[in-house]
């Protein structure tokens, strides 16, 4: 049996420096974070740790990469970034916003293995997309997916 989340699944807080964002967010919300898949993430040039008891992500540009998420700190400094909700349906809602203009450039799927070595474990489904910044939208990364946690 498992559970599944409904609503903002996390808040995308992007950060120059990774260790010390790192720090402030424990301290200021006293929230653990974990790194994700850092072979994945750095294939966008972005390091990134998660606070799922805190409910934030926090992104950094690796130094000397190019990235979204470093032309988006020199244009808007730190901040929040993005969104990620969490849905019944990730495919649905992916469909939904590619027919309002808005497009998927990027789909996670972790199978159990990779849940356990990159998400402690924590989920028994971990599947999202990853939508453009437009339209609706508006700026920022917003990403859909389904998260269903193991119960009992």
């Amino acid at each position: 049996m498992t559970s599944r989340q409904r609503g903002i699944n996390r808040v995308i807080m992007a950060v120059w420096d990774l260790e010390s964002g790192r720090r402030f967010y424990e301290k200021f919300l006293g929230a653990t974070f974990h790194h994700a898949n850092r072979e994945e993430a750095a294939t966008f040039g972005v390091e990134i740790v998660m606070s799922w008891d805190g409910g934030v992500e926090l992104v950094a540009p690796i130094e000397g990469r190019d990235s979204h998420i470093r032309s988006w700190l020199e244009e808007h400094g730190e901040g929040v970034v993005g969104v990620v909700f969490a849905v019944a349906d990730a495919d649905a809602s992916r469909d939904a916003a590619l027919e309002t203009g808005v497009g998927s450039f990027h789909t996670l799927d972790y199978d159990q293995s990779q849940i356990d070595e990159h998400l402690q474990g924590r989920f028994s489904r971990y599947y999202e997309h990853f939508l453009m910044s437009a339209g609706p939208l508006g700026s920022g990364t917003y990403l859909v997916g389904e998260f269903d946690q193991p119960t009992g």
